[in-house]
C-alpha cells in the first residue's frame, strides 16, 4: 500500500462538480493499495498515518501527529499510486489491486483511522474526482507498507 500525506489547511474533493468531502487542517491522503496488499498493510499504514510527527509544536519542531493537533484526514483513493513507468511511454497498473479488493482495503483503511480517534472524510471510489488543497509548509510524505519490512 502506498500513500502521499500533504499536510493541509483545507483539502476538498469534488465529484461532478459537487463537492462531496471538505477538511479543515490535516492531512490529504491519497492512497494506492498493491495487488498483494492485505489488512496487515492497512493496520500499518493507518497507525503510521495517525501517529505520523509531521505538525510543528510551538518551537517549529515536527513533534506533533494529527491526532495532537485535532486535524482530520480527507482519504482519496488513487490507484495510479502504483503505476510502473519503467518500460515505454505509457504506465501499467498491473500492480494495482482488483478494484473490489482496493475499495475493501481503502475502507478499512479509513475504519482504522476512526477507531484510533482521527476524523476522516473520503471522496468516491472509482469516481473522477477533483482534488483540491492548500499545502501547508510544503510537507509531504510518501509511506509504503512494504518499507516496513526493511
Amino acid at each position: 500500500m502506498r500513500a502521499v500525506l500533504q499536510r493541509v489547511k483545507r483539502a476538498s474533493v469534488s465529484v461532478a462538480g459537487n463537492t462531496i468531502a471538505e477538511i479543515g487542517q490535516g492531512l490529504c491522503v491519497l492512497l494506492g493499495v498493491h495487488r498483494e496488499d492485505t489488512s496487515v498493510d492497512a493496520k500499518y499504514l493507518a497507525e503510521k498515518i495517525a501517529h505520523l510527527r509531521i505538525f510543528s509544536d510551538q518551537n517549529g519542531k515536527f513533534n506533533l501527529s494529527i491526532k495532537d493537533v485535532g486535524g482530520k484526514v480527507l482519504l482519496v483513493s488513487q490507484f495510479t499510486l502504483l503505476a510502473n513507468c519503467s518500460r515505454g511511454r505509457r504506465p501499467d497498473f498491473l500492480e494495482a489491486a482488483p478494484p473490489e479488493n482496493a475499495q475493501e482495503l481503502y475502507t478499512q483503511v479509513a475504519d482504522l483511522l476512526e477507531k484510533d480517534g482521527v476524523e476522516v472524510s473520503k471522496g468516491v471510489f472509482q469516481a473522477h474526482m477533483v482534488v483540491s488543497l492548500e499545502n501547508d509548509g510544503p510537507v509531504t510524505v510518501i509511506l509504503d507498507s512494504k518499507e516496513k519490512k526493511r
